[in-house]
């Protein structure tokens, strides 16, 4: 495959290659019709930066690094898929750590990142960090930095997230405008910020219906293979038990989905049952599984666009913020009851 530069795309357009250079940057200075001439020409001549050519013409490495809990984790590898799409478009290579859920070895991965030269840094807190003192020091090395989807109140830096409060909300007024008002909700650690925002919105959903919210049907997981099974069992004793469960994971959808099956409790006759999920075969379950869907690959994406524009500090960079990225609920036969005119609908949170 015959491989294009920026002078071909220079010659194609009668213009400059500094124009070009520019304009690929997204520089201010190049006004938004030679922007565009520009990206449609280089997509046209499937032209790609090199990486290694443009690190040499400075100190940069052109590389990010990625730090995320589990790549099998169905959400993450669809996050970094959409990070490597902007980075390759965008001269960067992209560095994958994994910190298998636990906190030293993130803090062992930020060291190995820097290491490597990385030029900024994207990250997704594991499920142990609480203590975020390795990456504040880390803003004061001046190393850019931008979080996704598990992230910290406590630093300074632009966060990248799915709308869990509206996800949670539409999810927990789904179930109870089904005729549902005892609803478990199985989640995670209760330090993480995914936790407490979808247990806000199950809260806030539960307070506009006038139901109570009820502490014991709450229950706080880790990623242990076999602990679901545990927590339906005690929920399932208790005087009055639930009639639905909201779970906040992938893992718990499904741990929660197989615990019920096995003690014999049908869905959604006894009980429904919705998530808050990425999992690509929630329709191929039995049965096929309500979800909140994440989405994933658009998180990767602006996350990736916001961490090279502040490593390349743009003159219009954008401020430091927290951007919420919309949520969608997918209803499906696992909270559908027979005789329900409830056909498969996706609404917007």
């Amino acid at each position: 495959m015959e491989t294009f530069t920026i002078k071909d795309i220079a010659r194609e357009l009668n213009i400059s290659t500094s124009t070009v250079s520019r304009a690929l940057r997204g520089s201010y200075e190049i006004n938004p019709e030679t922007k565009r001439l520009v990206m449609e020409c280089a997509e046209r001549l499937n032209y790609r930066p090199n990486p290694i050519a443009l690190s040499l013409k400075g100190s940069a490495s052109r590389a990010i690094g990625v730090i995320v809990p589990q790549i099998a984790n169905y959400f993450f590898s669809q996050a970094i898929n959409g990070i490597e799409a902007i980075a390759y478009n965008r001269g960067y290579h992209v560095i994958i750590f994994q910190s298998q859920e636990s906190y030293e070895r993130e803090v062992a991965n930020v060291q190995q990142a820097l290491s490597r030269k990385v030029d900024g840094l994207l990250i997704s807190l594991s499920s142990e960090t609480s203590d975020v003192t390795h990456l504040q020091e880390l803003q004061d090395k001046n190393v850019p930095l931008v979080l996704f989807d598990r992230v910290s109140p406590e630093l300074e830096a632009t966060q990248i997230v799915a709308d869990n409060f509206g996800g949670a909300f539409s999810a927990t007024e789904h179930l109870i405008q089904s005729g549902r008002r005892r609803i478990a909700h199985l989640t995670i650690q209760p330090w993480l910020s995914i936790t407490r925002e979808r247990l806000a919105g199950y809260r806030a959903a539960l307070e506009k219906y006038g139901l109570e919210f009820d502490e014991t049907l709450v229950r706080y997981g880790t990623f242990g293979p076999d602990e679901v099974g545990p927590m339906v069992d005690e929920l399932m004793h208790l005087e009055s038990p639930p009639d639905a469960f909201f779970t906040a994971s992938d893992r718990l959808a499904v741990g929660c989905l197989q615990a019920l099956r096995q003690r014999k409790l049908q869905i959604p006759e006894d009980v429904s049952l919705i998530g808050f999920t990425n999992l690509n075969v929630a329709d191929l379950l039995d049965p096929s599984l309500s979800t909140v869907v994440q989405p994933a690959t658009e998180i990767g994406q602006v996350a990736a666009e916001r961490l090279i524009d502040l490593i390349e500090r743009k003159h219009r960079a954008l401020p430091i913020e927290t951007v919420k990225i919309p949520t969608e609920l997918i209803v499906r036969s696992s909270t559908r009851l027979a005789g329900q005119e409830q056909p498969l609908s996706v609404a917007h949170t």
